[in-house]
């Protein structure tokens, strides 16, 4: 089970011939569990995916946890927080409060609990990091505590390419996506199936003063304005959505 925002949607990673069904790094791996499984003669997993693009850890949790247990889970990855930490009052205490709480109620059922730290950001997003750091640290705290695993998302060197990153600069393109699934079997303790999928790409040409200046403003015109006026009418990017695997079935459905 999955559930979260757009980082477990899976944002910027679309099916082919599906455009508005994304598949991102929690399908990736879906798929990759279930292989293995399929491989050594077991059924294949079943899996479904609630994450909501938009969604704040409260309500991810009142409106995803509930309906995920129901489903009587092995795994459930609970991955959020992103959203709360780009708003400008955010209480990092109640929220990690609240992903504790959380956690506890997974782990009561005898599921394993996969959580995720927040991304190390650079330019215009590094004012991000010192709030990342003090979340990131509560989770490996409640990690411990529980028995928790964790994806490393601050860590993942790799990611430290703008290449890996959409135009909105806070989701990943499909080889980022791929290269987190394996960062993810790696945090539940499996083999990734690309040993080199920490590896940075090969150096990029360096953008001039000029490009660099051009992209910010495009940046700010088309993805920072759109998001600071539905803050403002207390509208989100996933009103209105549904998740796009609601249910547990067999991996990959046909």
């Amino acid at each position: 089970m999955a559930i979260g925002d757009s980082f477990s949607e899976g944002l910027w990673d679309p099916y082919p011939g599906l455009e508005d069904t994304q598949r991102g790094w929690a399908d990736r791996l879906a798929t990759s569990l279930s292989e293995r499984r399929t491989a050594a003669g077991e059924p294949a997993i079943e899996y479904a995916n609630l994450a909501i693009r938009g969604r704040l850890l409260r309500p991810i949790i009142a409106e995803q946890l509930d309906v995920a247990l129901g489903m009587k889970p092995d795994l459930v990855s609970l991955i959020g927080g992103g959203n709360d930490i780009l708003r400008p009052g955010v209480d990092l205490e109640t929220i990690c409060s609240a992903l504790e709480d959380a956690v506890v109620r997974i782990r009561a059922t005898g599921a394993d609990v996969l959580m995720g730290t927040g991304f190390k950001a650079g330019g215009t997003l590094a004012w991000t990091n010192s709030r990342v750091g003090v979340y990131n640290a509560n989770i490996w705290s409640m990690a411990r505590r529980h028995g928790a695993h964790v994806l490393d998302l601050w860590g993942i060197r790799s990611l430290f390419d703008l290449r890996m990153w959409s135009a909105d600069r806070i989701h990943l393109l499909p080889e980022g996506h791929e290269r987190v699934k394996n960062a993810a079997l790696v945090g539940l303790g499996l083999s990734p199936d690309d040993d080199a999928w920490d590896e940075p790409l090969p150096p990029a040409p360096r953008l001039t003063r000029i490009a660099t200046t051009r992209a910010n403003a495009a940046w700010a015109r088309e993805h920072v304005g759109p998001w600071v006026k539905r803050r403002v009418t207390g509208r989100s990017s996933g009103d209105g959505r549904t998740p796009k695997w609601p249910t547990t079935e067999p991996w990959p459905r046909t």
